[in-house]
């Protein structure tokens, strides 16, 4: 018997949902997965490999990390394409502004060194700093992670600056969408304790799907309702409180403290 032990908790992550959803069940938890988006494998994204092959054409002034494990995957892609070698030489003529701990790791990891690092991991202090180190005239790479970002990236490019955007973890519906359908048939029963959501793309799609299915307002009532909705960070959660729907976020945008969150929140 855990903490959690006869709740419900529905997850819709599909990277690392194994070690997620085996922390939960650990706990006691009754998980129901159903990832809502699918990604596209990056050694054959013909997007991802062209951005790439562009970048590494000409001298870069800047470059933006938004996550470790985006940076990295697009190093080995570009390896498996023979471009590593280059895009590492063109990453390191360039200033480095990386998104807290996790990108940082993965820009010393390949062996270049940031010359920013936004303490509060958000991507407004990430871009809000770069934007006041001047980009007028500026080639800007930007590693975005499963979304583009044109609330920041626009006004980049209002001041001048010319962007190259390489987004690893590009996503799609997935092909079977049967499990998200019963995840929201039970979410609309009252049968969850808690929605998990570890990224916004995972989070955007539900409704996306919801509204296709044709219980889009029932979810939202759901959500709004006693239905804990917890999310890994801000950025995750932005789509689901742009609609009116209040989340739960642990302090550090990290897997393990998002389940003491849900811990905390459900076993009382």
């Amino acid at each position: 018997m855990g903490e959690l032990s006869g709740i419900a908790i529905g997850v819709t992550a599909e990277r690392r949902a194994e070690d997620f959803i085996a922390t939960l069940e650990r706990h006691g938890a009754e998980v129901r997965h159903a990832p809502t988006i699918t990604i596209v494998p990056l050694d054959s994204d013909p997007e991802l490999r062209a951005a790439t092959a562009s970048l590494v054409a000409e001298p870069i002034d800047f470059t933006v990390v938004t996550t470790g494990a985006g940076f990295r995957g697009w190093l080995d892609a570009a390896s498996g394409w023979g471009l590593a070698e280059s895009l590492v030489v063109r990453l390191r003529e360039s200033r480095i502004y990386a998104r807290g701990p996790k990108a940082v790791g993965a820009v010393r990891g390949a062996g270049l060194r940031e010359s920013f690092s936004a303490s509060s991991e958000t991507n407004s202090e990430l871009f809000g700093s770069l934007a006041s180190a001047g980009v007028s005239g500026a080639r800007i790479a930007v590693q975005l992670h499963g979304t583009p970002l044109p609330e920041h990236t626009a006004p980049l490019v209002a001041a001048g600056a010319s962007l190259v955007e390489l987004q690893p973890y590009r996503w799609m519906s997935p092909p079977d969408v049967t499990p998200v359908h019963d995840l929201i048939d039970a979410a609309v029963a009252g049968d969850l304790g808690a929605l998990a959501f570890t990224s916004a793309p995972a989070a955007a799609n539900l409704l996306t799907l919801a509204r296709e299915y044709g219980r889009y307002e029932e979810l939202l009532a759901a959500l709004r309702g006693p239905l804990v909705v917890a999310c890994v960070g801000p950025v995750t959660a932005a789509p689901l409180e742009a609609v009116g729907v209040e989340t739960l976020q642990p302090e550090r945008q990290r897997l393990g403290a998002l389940v003491k969150l849900l811990v905390t929140s459900l076993s009382g």
